[in-house]
Parts: C-alpha cells; sequence; structure tokens
C-alpha cells in the first residue's frame, strides 16, 4: 500500500468550512499522514531535516492548500523554497523524488466557469497550478490533475461531504497502486472519479 504524505497549508484553517470538512474526512485514514504546516511551524521556521525524511517516507506527495490570489499561501512555498534543495530534489545528484506521485488539493471561493479564457480569471485552475506542475517534472515526480473544490462559499454541507468522499476514494484508488495514467487525462481528479462512481 502506498502511503500518502498531505501538506497541508492553511493559515486562516479555523475559518474554512470546506477544508475543515476535507480533512476532517481523510486526516485520520490509515497510510495517510497529514501535516500542518501552519502549525507545525508558526515561526516560518522550516525543519528541513525533518521535512526531507517525511517526504522519503512517502510515495505520494498532495500539496493541500486554497488558492491564494492564483498561487498557495506563503508558508508552503517556503516550503518548496527551503526544502526542494539542488542535489537532492533536483539536479545532477537530485534524485529523492524520482517517480514519487504529487499533485495539488485546492479549494477556491470562485467557481469553475470564472476559470477560463472567457471568465473573469481569464486562466483555467490548470494553468496557476503550472509552477508546482514544472516543480514536479524537474524532481523527477509523476504529476497529477488538481483535485478541486471550487464556488466553496455556494456548497451546501451535503456538497462540501460529497467532496470529502471524492478525496477519501481518491486517497484509496491512489493507495492501491492503481495506475494513474488515465488520471492525467481529465482537467481535475474529480472528474475521473466522477466517472468511475456514474
Amino acid at each position: 500500500m502506498k502511503k500518502i504524505l498531505i501538506l497541508f497549508s492553511h493559515p486562516k484553517f479555523e475559518s474554512s468550512r470546506a477544508n475543515a470538512v476535507l480533512v476532517d474526512h481523510i486526516k485520520d485514514i490509515e497510510g495517510v499522514t497529514f501535516h500542518d504546516l501552519y502549525e507545525r511551524y508558526p515561526d516560518f521556521h522550516i525543519d528541513v531535516p525533518v521535512e526531507k525524511a517525511l517526504l522519503d517516507q512517502h510515495d505520494v506527495i498532495i500539496w493541500h492548500h486554497p488558492l491564494y490570489w492564483y498561487s498557495c499561501p506563503p508558508l508552503m512555498k517556503q516550503w518548496m523554497d527551503m526544502v526542494l534543495e539542488f542535489n537532492w530534489a533536483y539536479g545532477p545528484k537530485g534524485t529523492a523524488l524520482d517517480s514519487k506521485i504529487c499533485f495539488n488539493a485546492i479549494t477556491a471561493g470562485g467557481s469553475r466557469d470564472l476559470y477560463c479564457s472567457a471568465g473573469t480569471n481569464t486562466f483555467s485552475v490548470n494553468e496557476f497550478l503550472r509552477p508546482f506542475e514544472q516543480t514536479a517534472n524537474l524532481c523527477g515526480m509523476t504529476y497529477l490533475p488538481p483535485f478541486a473544490v471550487m464556488g466553496t462559499h455556494q456548497l451546501t454541507n451535503d456538497e462540501l461531504i460529497q467532496y470529502a468522499h471524492q478525496y477519501g476514494a481518491l486517497i484509496n484508488l491512489l493507495q492501491q497502486d492503481e495506475s494513474v495514467g488515465d488520471f492525467k487525462d481529465c482537467a481535475f481528479l474529480n472528474d475521473i472519479l466522477q466517472l468511475n462512481t456514474d
């Protein structure tokens, strides 16, 4: 069974209804390590050796965060800047992350139809996440489309619970060593999960 590391970054987690539901559903799944960066590093002083050891111990890395100004919260960016070192994560001797699977699990207040060339945000969510995709590519990781919960302010509790069940189902698929080839052909991982349950 693959081990999954969820790197969670939310500076206002206590006020996030959507993330509270998602996290509550997945944080205690066997084989999942839920790692809250803001809880662990409120001073932003990241323990790089500890973080590298966590990455070594896991097969799947999930960057779970709200979409803040079309990117991630600052502590997650700090984590990437500090932990993904030359000749460890990338470079001639940087093979520590080779073949690991990674993707973003995001929440966004804006609905999906706002994230396109005709929408107010002009670009798709996947286009905004290109820096994460290229980071994964540089580190030799297999990058998957995001798991995305969009329009969070308009979602009912029942709808949020449905997303939480999807998130858990996705984690289960990844743990069971399912082939991820088909996952790359969708915009959001939610889409392929929906196809599998229809």
